[in-house]
């Protein structure tokens, strides 16, 4: 195996730094947006500038455009992704604060694993695998019960199944990712994708009739701005550094942000957000990190954020 080069220290801890604060700290700017911006709008305005600037940059460096296979499999990848993923994470924010927004989808890893033990069968079911499944679907339970008795309300039931299938789609669409036809570069997938997934996302839009309630005046330069950091920071720059981390680091490390990042969201939404942060919210997250940092560290597999 050929071994990573080396680089200064200071650039791989800038790199993790900017993958685990930026994409933990967007759950928040989702909030901040779609209290002014319809989700789906919202969404598809973030992935249709973010997609054109990545997509651009590639062109303009030489690269080739995806054929007509490729494109298809991008289209494919951007439903799952952008719409089943993204677009239910936006529409869930309406209902679940973001903190838990970030922990739920967390539950990514618990699926894949899932898929990839009865579809693919490509992993085999142990006891520690099994207890970890397990550890994830009681993390989930302790968010959405309103049985149990450990203080705090559930979270709202409509958000939590939205974000459930959100990380159902993320998770097909990583098993899928491998087996399709993209473009060999990851930045030039990336942004195809998105510009696929921005498509899907503006007809979904269009018949929610969203554009109907859209004022693009009466919103806040604080909505702006969110969309913005969005745009910017998450989907361009944090992805540049991602993608930096992934050939430089090894992918456990690399993956890391998988539990970092719902721990960042969780912090920025009870401190900025006046989200709550009792007991329920602290046995749910940490029954949930605990099942994803188990899952990870055991599988080299990681899903995508951007």
């Amino acid at each position: 195996m050929e071994a990573k080069s080396h680089h200064p220290v200071w650039k791989t801890l800038l790199a993790f730094a900017i993958v685990y604060l930026v994409w933990g700290s967007t759950y928040f700017a989702i909030r901040v947006g779609i209290r002014e911006v319809p989700p789906f709008l919202l969404a598809a305005i973030r992935f249709l500038i973010s997609g054109l600037v990545l997509y651009g940059w590639m062109i303009a460096r030489g690269e080739r455009s995806p054929s007509g296979r490729q494109w298809m499999s991008a289209s494919l990848l951007g439903l799952l992704i952008f719409v089943f993923d993204f677009g239910l994470v936006f529409w869930a924010e309406q209902h679940v604060p973001s903190g838990m927004t970030a922990v739920m989808m967390a539950m990514i890893a618990v699926f894949i694993a899932l898929l990839e033990i009865f579809v693919t069968r490509t992993e085999k079911l142990t006891g520690r695998l099994a207890l970890a499944l397990l550890t994830g679907i009681g993390g989930v339970a302790v968010l959405t019960s309103n049985s149990l008795n450990i203080g705090g309300a559930a979270i709202d039931r409509a958000g939590a199944v939205a974000l459930i299938v959100a990380s159902l789609g993320m998770a097909v669409a990583t098993a899928l990712m491998p087996k399709l036809p993209l473009p060999e570069s990851r930045v030039m997938s990336s942004g195809t994708q998105m510009l696929a997934g921005a498509m899907f996302l503006t007809l979904l839009s269009a018949w929610q009739g969203e554009f109907r309630n859209f004022h693009p005046l009466a919103v806040s330069h604080a909505a702006w701005l969110a969309l913005l950091y969005m745009i910017v920071a998450a989907s361009i720059i944090a992805f540049t550094a991602y993608v930096w981390l992934i050939h430089n680091e090894s992918p456990t490390k690399a993956g890391t942000y998988a539990y970092v990042n719902p721990v960042v969201a969780v912090l920025i939404g009870y401190f900025l957000g006046g989200e709550t942060l009792g007991r329920r919210t602290i046995l749910g997250t940490l029954l949930i990190l605990v099942s994803v940092v188990a899952i990870t560290t055991m599988r080299v597999k990681k899903p995508e954020r951007g």
